[in-house]
């Protein structure tokens, strides 16, 4: 069991797949249809997803009619059946001008936030959207192991204001901002659900309780409002 549980926190990403069941982000795949209205995809729409994962998001913008390619610096198994190339999002393979949307959901936190967004203005065309959605810490997080934060997304984090700023810097003009509070608390819910932390964060001891320590902090920052999630529609200036 403390094998198991050691595997599960060495690779995160994976174990929330298999808890959620579904995309890997507040609101899952309702969240990402309504960015998908606020950012006008639909029939013959030029759409990038950068950090495509599975492809459910791909998968969305399909449905709609969209020409959707997916881009992720580990590529699944059947890459060529789903257009998904490989790469990172600071050297988007994609040449000038080529695309209507970027999409980005809890991907910009992970990487050089202004390399990237530079990369998304250069890849869209001008009057083009970028839709993001990312985690977003206001004031002063909780004091939590670098794993732990990693594991959740905090390590990049910004605040919503630096995020805008950003945006603005790299080019864009934001039409809209919405926040996910409730559906963030509602996916932090379903995991508390489906996880006897208890049990199993005492099975690695004193680690256990620092990891325990740490969890209990992050939720009261998401109950507070310091730890939050949004997403933005920016347009291509």
């Amino acid at each position: 069991m403390k094998g198991l549980l050691d595997a599960a926190l060495a690779d995160p990403w994976r174990t929330l797949d298999t808890l959620l069941d579904g995309p890997l982000h507040p609101g899952g795949r309702a969240a990402t249809e309504r960015l998908f209205d606020r950012a006008d995809v639909g029939t013959d729409t030029r759409l990038l997803e950068v950090g495509c994962g599975a492809g459910d998001a791909l998968s969305l913008a399909r449905d709609r009619g969209a020409d959707a390619v997916g881009l992720d610096p580990d590529p699944a198994s059947d890459a060529a059946a789903s257009r998904t190339i490989r790469g990172g999002a600071t050297a988007l393979p994609v040449r000038d001008d080529a695309v209507d949307v970027v999409l980005a959901e809890c991907v910009l936190c992970l990487t050089d936030l202004p390399a990237a967004l530079a990369e998304c203005r250069r890849v869209l065309r001008p009057g083009g959207r970028l839709a993001v959605s990312d985690v977003v810490i206001e004031g002063d997080g909780p004091a939590i192991p670098d794993r732990v934060a990693a594991a959740l997304c905090l390590t990049g984090a910004r605040s919503r204001g630096d995020l805008t700023a950003a945006l603005d810097e790299a080019g864009f003009a934001v039409r809209a901002t919405h926040d996910h509070h409730d559906e963030l608390v509602a996916m932090r819910d379903r995991v508390q659900e489906r996880v006897d932390y208890d049990a199993l964060l005492g099975l690695l001891g004193e680690r256990g309780e620092r990891i325990r320590t740490a969890v209990e902090d992050v939720e009261a920052a998401v109950d507070d409002g310091r730890i939050g999630y949004v997403s933005v529609v920016a347009r291509a200036e």
